[in-house]
């Protein structure tokens, strides 16, 4: 069994879960979201919290219990509190700022680089720290990968966009050998 798809799923306060047979919807007080249903899985839903179970003992259905179970509470916890994800610009000159929906990074090309967000992802600058928030964590997670693909860190001077949270493997360089 599961571990992970055996826990149940509490509903905070003011989220409600509607189960269709093709998406489960959830909606709260930032928003609704949605995510498809397995038909290998059953969602019950009573006051306050969410059961998800399997239909079979088969290995699809095991391996969509976990899975299915960690949508659904990613979805509940996306639209009752949300989700940030915070990035830094390191480097001499380099520089982060937004406008609108639109994010301007200066980081050592010929031309400034401008990333326009998706629908449902807000940007927040503060120096060099670039927070990125919305309530579809997978959303997020995207868009936070390919603004920091942009200018990966590289190993030897750390310069790039890092995750405010990673850790950057430095290497000695050319000279460090020579000693």
């Amino acid at each position: 069994m599961s571990r992970i798809g055996k826990r149940e799923i509490e509903l905070p306060s003011g989220v409600s879960v509607e189960v269709a047979p093709e998406a489960v919807t959830v909606k709260g007080p930032k928003g609704q979201l949605a995510t498809p249903t397995h038909p290998k899985i059953e969602y019950t839903v009573e006051t306050g919290k969410v059961h998800v179970t399997r239909v079979d003992d088969t290995r699809l259905a095991r391996a969509q219990h976990g899975l299915r179970r960690t949508l659904l509470a990613n979805l509940v916890e996306g639209v009752s509190k949300g989700f940030s994800k915070t990035l830094e610009v390191i480097g001499v000159g380099y520089k982060v700022s937004t406008t609108g929906n639109t994010v301007s990074l200066a980081v050592g090309y010929s031309h400034p680089v401008d990333f326009k967000l998706p629908a449902g992802i807000e940007a927040k600058v503060e120096g060099n720290k670039l927070t990125l928030s919305g309530i579809d964590k997978v959303l997020l997670g995207e868009t936070a990968a390919r603004i920091r693909r942009v200018r990966p860190p590289e190993p030897f001077k750390g310069k790039g966009i890092k995750y405010e949270t990673e850790t950057i493997r430095r290497k000695a360089g050319k000279s460090g050998g020579k000693k």
